[in-house]
């Protein structure tokens, strides 16, 4: 029994030593194998597993406890690095591990370490830009490289640090720091979309340096570069809009910039490509706006898809009707002078309902309203049909064709313009000429183009005194405003018929919403006046294409003022009027080519149009018309 317990106590013994003494031997071994530097190494690398596994758990603690913390005594950072660095920091810190933060702390030590052997001679522009375009940044690795030989400890206490400071900044504490920083950030919200792009003209200029089908390294370095940076910027306007990884990208560009800096040291060849490439970005800008100014036009000359189904659709239906249910009610008060007449001359379904439901909405007398809406024969049946289905309320409605004026043919022939776009070219622009001639039992009429929309009672326009004028308007002469008109803008006051009978100076005005005293009309005998012009100005250049010229000539001195609350102006092309207007004024205008009821209208003014119209209507969800 003795003897084995001896045996038991000598295996034991013996198997302690073994497991003492076989890692001196490894560890001796290896030793004896390593050159000198191979050596230090190796003793760096034991030293460094031994430091790391402590300070990893002191970490761990210190950010479970990170509100109760202290100040720290010592801050790497200057004050006025300490926003862009710590936001940084913080960046990276929010969503990751303890051990995260050692490995990004291992490379930035690394990376430091090697720019400071291989980068020494690099430009000062890029050493002061960085990997990071952070000043505090290069602070810390140039006093970390600076310390080479106490490079561990530095670090650690570098990366505890900005542990704390990035707790301490989400706590009541840090509320100093936080201030301090917010004015740059705010001042300078897209400083890395801006330097991304300038990386991105920057390579694009080293390309041009490369001789034509070259397919160097650096070439396709720099390439691939440039899509990396276009892929990471996308649409971002703003610093917040980049992904993380766009600064990884920043810094592997910048790299790539410095060794094409390298290979191509001549400035002025650099100023001379830099300039090349900005007068041919100057022509592809001009270009593309002259491109994008066609295909607005294009656009406002064309008829939408939806407005043309509608149409379709709006005609199939009349004429499946019975003659006898074709009839409008109240036709019997289309030709009595002591109600509220208003006049339309439109081809465009949903403009004229527009114009008629905003009018009636709005009337405090719905009864007394008599709409006067005037087409041409190949829309007719669909703007009647529209009416039948939609009667505006209390008010009557009077639907005509322009092929039934049998008198119109008397005056020959109508303004013909060398132009492709219908608000010069269509008979329905200039039928507002021979008012008289449409409504020869009335005495007042108020005419609406088809792009307005009325927004208040319009019966104290009835009441006012017009003096002896022919036609009430908004005057457009007034300097600074946006709907600002001169006579000479639009007729030749070169020549010495028009130089003598009108003044340059004369006050201008707009039509869109117009009151007419065709009474004064007819005693002036105005249409004559205007077929006089219209017979001079096809001999002669007298004034530019369009109705409003001619409608300043032939209403000369004849015409009221209106205050400018009646009738705002500039919704269809300036996007610049003031809300506070629009929202007083009694009648807003869609004048220019962006028609709200177009996909290139104004999208800030189109709400006031579009709450007139009831888009869930059944034919208009047919025809996938939409708000």
């Amino acid at each position: 029994m003795k003897q084995s317990r001896r045996w038991q106590r000598t295996l034991f013994l013996t198997l302690l030593s073994l497991s003492v003494v076989a890692p001196l031997v490894f560890v001796s071994h290896r030793l004896k194998t390593l050159t000198p530097d191979g050596r230090r190494e190796f003793l760096d690398d034991l030293s460094s597993v031994t430091y790391r596994t402590d300070p990893l758990r002191l970490n761990a603690i210190e950010q479970e406890g990170a509100e109760e913390l202290e100040e720290p005594k010592q801050v790497v950072y200057k004050e006025k690095d300490f926003g862009s660095t710590n936001s940084y920091i913080s960046q990276k810190i929010n969503d990751s591990e303890e051990s995260k933060i050692e490995g990004y702390k291992n490379n930035l030590l690394e990376r430091n370490v090697s720019e400071f052997d291989h980068d020494k001679r690099q430009d000062q522009e890029a050493q002061q830009k960085g990997l990071f375009s952070m000043d505090g940044d290069e602070n810390i690795f140039n006093t970390t490289v600076a310390h080479n030989q106490n490079i561990h400890t530095q670090s650690q206490r570098m990366t505890d640090e900005n542990v704390e400071l990035t707790d301490k900044q989400s706590g009541p504490k840090a509320n100093q720091h936080h201030h301090s920083s917010r004015p740059q950030s705010r001042r300078v919200t897209n400083q890395k979309v801006l330097e991304i792009k300038d990386q991105i003209i920057r390579a694009r200029a080293y390309l041009g340096f490369a001789p034509p089908g070259s397919n160097s390294h650096l070439v396709k370095e720099l390439k691939l570069r440039i899509k990396e940076m276009e892929r990471a910027v996308g649409e971002a306007t703003k610093d917040s809009h980049l992904s993380r990884s766009a600064l990884q990208k920043m810094r592997h560009m910048e790299a790539s910039l410095s060794k094409a800096n390298r290979a191509f040291p001549d400035c002025t060849a650099m100023a001379a490509n830099l300039r090349a490439m900005n007068h041919n970005a100057e022509e592809q800008v001009r270009s593309q706006q002259h491109q994008a100014t066609y295909l607005v036009h294009l656009a406002a000359r064309t008829t939408p898809k939806g407005l043309h189904c509608l149409s379709m659709q709006l005609t199939a239906d009349y004429f499946t009707l019975k003659p006898e249910d074709r009839m409008l009610p109240n036709e019997k008060k289309i030709h009595d002078p002591k109600l509220y007449h208003y006049a339309v001359f439109s081809d465009n379904v949903l403009a004229c309902a527009v114009v008629l439901n905003s009018t009636v909405s709005k009337a405090k007398k719905q009864e007394k309203l008599v709409f006067h809406v005037v087409t041409n024969s190949l829309n007719f049946p669909a703007i009647r049909m529209w009416f039948l289905l939609n009667p505006p309320g209390k008010a009557t409605v009077h639907i005509q064709s322009i092929e039934n004026f049998e008198w119109l043919p008397k005056y020959d022939a109508f303004k013909k313009d060398n132009s492709s776009d219908p608000r010069y070219t269509s008979e329905l622009n200039y039928l507002r000429f021979y008012l008289p001639d449409i409504f020869p039992s009335l005495n007042k009429i108020l005419l609406f183009d088809h792009d307005v929309v009325v927004q208040q009672d319009l019966s104290g326009l009835w009441n006012a005194n017009m003096k002896g004028k022919v036609i009430a308007a908004v005057g457009t002469c007034q300097k600074g405003e946006t709907s600002f008109h001169r006579m000479d803008m639009f007729i030749n006051f070169s020549d010495p018929f028009i130089t003598k009978r009108f003044d340059v100076n004369a006050c201008t005005w707009a039509f869109g919403m117009n009151l007419f005293d065709l009474q004064q009309w007819r005693r002036h005998n105005l249409t004559a006046l205007y077929h006089r012009y219209l017979q001079m100005g096809s001999k002669r250049p007298l004034w530019n294409i369009g109705s409003l010229p001619l409608g300043w000539l032939t209403f000369y001195n004849k015409t009221m003022v209106l205050d400018r609350r009646w009738h705002i102006l500039g919704l269809g092309y300036d996007s610049g009027v003031d809300r506070n207007e629009i929202e007083r004024a009694a009648v807003i205008h869609y004048d220019g080519i962006r028609k709200p009821w177009l996909d290139i209208a104004v999208g800030r003014y189109r709400s006031y149009w579009i709450k007139f119209m009831k888009f869930d209507h059944p034919i208009l969800q047919r025809c996938n018309l939409q708000a």
